[in-house]
């Protein structure tokens, strides 16, 4: 975990909003995916959903309602508008809600205490909506539906590399039989943009991960808070943050 004691008291509250040891924002937003996800038809606790076929449905159903269909989203109704919102709230698995919440976790409240809580939640929002908007608009002819916070956390990573490039990140990679080895963020989340980059080269607009969402997420991020925060937060001794192979 990031320790965010080591990151300099004067850097972590000057934004309006930052509070020392809380990040309320990083944490709700959390909450409120976990709560989403177990109500959903997904997770097996909610016996109204049913069983067997009427659970199948009401699962199609509920990515139909609440996730982004590319080639729905551009037909101008208020419902589409508002899907790339929904969709950041809603995951597809179990796998799929804890991933992304280990990396919220990990990389968001530092990100919430360099921006304040206001900015964060704006920022979270508007680039998660945008990045899943890139990727519907380029596949726009897809009827695949596209649901889950991978944008705007891709986003909190990009902003967290260009906010704490020299902060200490613990990886485990499987390639070398997960040693926890501990690099500077900006070599292990660059390394992860570009896997991200080469992925969604490969990929098509069928099921499976939204690698595009992630990179235009990542970059969005970097790039607000390369325009908005002038400078990177300097720590004090050299922070460090888990980072396990699932991808947001």
């Amino acid at each position: 975990m990031i320790d965010r004691q080591e990151v300099h008291w004067r850097e972590r509250t000057r934004r309006l909003g930052a509070v020392a040891g809380g990040a309320p924002v990083t944490y709700g937003l959390m909450a409120l995916c976990c709560a989403v996800f177990l109500i959903s038809p997904l997770s097996g606790f909610n016996p109204s959903h049913g069983e067997g076929d009427a659970l199948l449905a009401a699962q199609a159903g509920y990515f139909e309602r609440w996730g982004v269909i590319p080639s729905e989203l551009l037909n101008g109704s208020a419902h589409s508008a508002l899907t790339p919102l929904t969709a950041l709230f809603v995951h597809g698995s179990w796998l799929h809600l804890l991933g992304n919440m280990l990396f919220l976790y990990v990389f968001g409240a530092m990100a919430e205490e360099r921006m304040g809580r206001v900015e964060f939640l704006f920022f979270y929002l508007a680039c998660g909506y945008f990045a899943l908007v890139a990727y519907a608009v380029v596949h726009a002819g897809s009827d695949q539906t596209l649901v889950g916070a991978s944008g705007a956390i891709s986003a909190v990573l990009g902003a967290f590399l260009r906010l704490f490039p020299r902060a200490r990140v613990t990886s485990l990679f499987p390639f070398l039989f997960f040693l926890p080895l501990r690099f500077p963020a900006w070599i292990v989340l660059v390394f992860w943009f570009v896997l991200q980059w080469l992925a969604a080269q490969g990929a098509g607009s069928g099921p499976g991960v939204a690698y595009l969402a992630h990179v235009a997420g990542f970059a969005t991020g970097f790039l607000y808070a390369w325009g908005r925060h002038r400078g990177g937060t300097r720590v004090k001794s050299p922070a460090t943050a888990t980072e396990g192979e699932s991808q947001p």
